[in-house]
C-alpha cells in the first residue's frame, strides 16, 4: 500500500533536516536563560520566549498557564568528617532538602538495592545513609529511582541521606527528594563518585565514620507557568493529540540534554506541523511544562484542572530530553493496540525507530497515565541500564547536544503526531482507562513494588505531618 503521508513526510523531513531552528532555540534557552529552575528569573524568561516562538510558528490559543507550588531555594551545604579524621567533603543539597545541623555515623547502603534496605533496616536507624546512583542496583530488574532510595532511608529511620554519583569525574548529581510537593523530612545531599568512594574506603578501614552535616536550604510558595499552544483540527478540534516536555532544568546546570533538548524538539515539531501539515483532522497540542524536576508539578496541575478534556485527549506523547536520547524509539505505557499501529508506520517513516512497552512514574506522562489517558514517549529502545550520564550534573551543557539528534527527535515526533491526529475516531484503537483499569495496570508484577513503596512513603509523610 502506498504511503498516504508521502508528500507531507517529504516536506517535514526536508525542512527539518535542513533547519538549525532547534539548535538556535536550545542555545537561547541554555546560554541566555540558564537552568530555568523553578523560581529563577530565567524560568519566566524561558516561558515567555517559548510562548512567543509558538505564536511566531502560527499556533493558536498560545497561553501561559500559571500555578502556585512549594518551591525551593538552595542555601549552603557543608559536610565534614569528624572521626576518624577531620576533612571537609564537597557536596550539594538535593532539591526540597530542609535546613539541618546534625552529626551522625555514616552507613553505606552501597548501590541502594531494595534488598539492602529491607535486610539492613535496623542498622540504618539514626545514621546518615549513603547510596549510589545506579539505576538498576544489584538484583533489581527495574529502575530504582533516587526518590525510592531516599524514601526507604527515611522509613528506616535515617537522619540524613547522601546520594553518591556512580559516574566517575561527573561531580555530584542532583535531583528532587520532596514528596508530593512537600519538603523532605530529612536532609539529602549529593557527593561525587570520588568523594563517595573515599568515604566507603574510610568506613571499610576504620569500621566507623562520623559526619557533621549543615545545610541552610529553604522552601517557599512560588509561581510557575506551563506554556501551551494548539494546531486546531479541521474535523473535530476538541479531539486532541498532545506532545509535551518540561523546560525547567536543575539549578546547578543548563539542563541542555535534560530537558531542553526535548523542549526544543517539541517546539520544532510544532513549527514543522504548522508549516506543512495544517490543518490536520484533529488538534495537536504542544505543551511545555514547568517545574517537572521537583515533582512533575506543571503536568500534574494541568491534568488535575483539565479533567473535562481528558476523554478527548486521545494520546499524550512525552519528549523529556528526547533530543539527546540514543536509539530513539517509541515507548508506550502498556498499550499493545497502539504498538501495532505505531509499528505499522515503520515501513513508511524512514527513521529506523523501534517500539517497546513499559511504565515509570518519573516524567510528565505519569499524571496523564494516572487519569487513564493513553500515553507514551520518545525514549531509548532498547533502554540501557547505565543511568543519566551528564544529566542532573553541572556538565549537562549545550555542547553535549548535537543538531542532528535534535533534528531526528523533532522530525520523528512531527511525523508520528501527524498520523496520530489523522486516524478517524471510529478507527482509533484504544479508549481512556477507568480508575480500576489504571489500578490493575499498576498492580502488575513489574510495577506493583514501585507503587507499594510510594504508598508507604506517602503514609510516612502523612503520619509525620499529622
Amino acid at each position: 500500500m502506498a504511503n498516504p503521508f508521502l508528500t507531507l513526510d517529504q516536506k517535514i523531513s526536508g525542512d527539518g533536516y535542513s533547519s538549525s531552528e532547534a539548535m538556535d532555540n536550545l542555545s537561547i534557552l541554555c546560554d541566555d536563560f540558564g537552568s530555568r529552575f523553578g523560581g529563577t528569573e530565567g524560568e519566566k524568561q524561558a516561558a515567555d520566549f517559548i510562548a512567543q516562538k509558538l505564536k511566531d510558528y502560527g499556533l493558536k490559543n498560545v497561553r501561559l498557564e500559571p500555578f502556585d507550588y512549594l518551591g525551593w531555594r538552595r542555601g549552603e551545604a557543608k559536610l565534614e568528617i569528624t572521626s576518624p579524621i577531620h576533612k571537609e567533603i564537597a557536596c550539594i543539597s538535593l532539591p526540597h532538602s530542609p535546613a539541618a545541623d546534625l552529626t551522625a555515623e555514616l552507613y553505606d547502603a552501597r548501590d541502594g538495592a531494595v534488598s539492602t534496605f529491607e535486610k539492613e533496616a535496623d542498622a540504618m536507624k539514626g545514621k546518615i545513609v549513603m547510596a549510589s546512583s545506579e539505576t538498576f542496583p544489584s538484583g533489581s530488574k527495574r529502575w530504582v529511582h533516587r526518590g525510592e532510595k531516599f524514601g526507604r532511608s527515611l522509613i528506616n529511620g535515617a537522619s540524613a541521606f547522601i546520594f553518591m554519583n556512580h559516574y566517575a569525574a561527573y561531580g555530584p548529581a542532583t535531583g528532587g527528594i520532596g514528596h508530593k510537593n512537600r519538603t523532605a523530612l530529612i536532609p539529602g545531599i549529593s557527593v561525587s563518585y570520588e568523594d563517595g568512594s573515599f568515604l566507603r574506603r574510610l568506613l571499610a578501614k576504620h569500621g566507623k565514620v562520623t559526619l557533621k552535616l549543615k545545610t541552610t536550604d529553604s522552601s517557599e510558595t512560588m509561581t510557575s507557568w506551563n506554556v501551551l499552544g494548539d494546531l486546531p483540527g479541521s474535523e473535530d478540534p476538541d479531539e486532541i493529540v498532545m506532545l509535551g516536555s518540561h523546560y525547567d532544568g536543575h539549578d546547578i546546570s543548563q539542563g541542555a540534554q535534560d530537558p531542553a533538548s526535548g523542549a526544543v524538539s517539541v517546539m520544532e515539531a510544532a513549527r514543522l506541523l504548522a508549516t506543512h501539515a495544517a490543518p490536520l483532522p484533529f488538534t495537536v497540542r504542544f505543551a511545555l511544562w514547568g517545574v517537572e524536576e521537583i515533582g512533575l508539578l506543571g503536568s500534574r496541575y494541568h491534568a488535575q484542572t483539565h479533567k473535562d478534556q481528558l476523554d478527548h485527549l486521545r494520546f499524550y506523547f512525552n519528549m523529556d530530553g528526547a533530543g539527546s536520547v540514543k536509539n530513539k524509539g517509541v515507548v508506550l505505557n502498556e498499550w499493545p493496540e497502539l504498538e501495532k499501529l505505531v509499528k505499522s508506520w515503520q515501513k513508511d517513516i524512514t527513521f529506523p525507530y523501534k517500539t517497546a512497552q513499559s511504565v515509570n512514574a518519573f516524567s510528565d506522562h505519569y499524571p496523564f497515565l494516572l487519569e487513564g489517558v493513553a500515553t507514551g514517549g520518545m525514549e531509548s529502545v532498547p533502554k540501557g541500564t547505565e543511568g543519566r550520564g551528564y544529566g542532573h550534573t553541572k556538565f549537562d551543557t549545550l555542547d553535549k547536544v548535537s543538531l542532528r539528534e535534535l533534528q531526528d527527535a523533532s522530525v520523528l515526533a512531527a511525523l508520528l503526531a501527524a498520523r496520530f491526529a489523522s486516524i478517524p475516531k471510529a478507527d482509533w484503537p484504544v479508549s481512556r482507562r477507568s480508575k480500576d483499569e489504571v489500578k490493575a495496570l499498576l498492580d502488575l508484577p513489574d510495577y506493583t513494588e514501585t507503587a507499594k513503596i510510594h504508598e508507604q512513603i506517602s503514609a510516612f509523610y502523612d503520619q509525620k505531618n499529622a
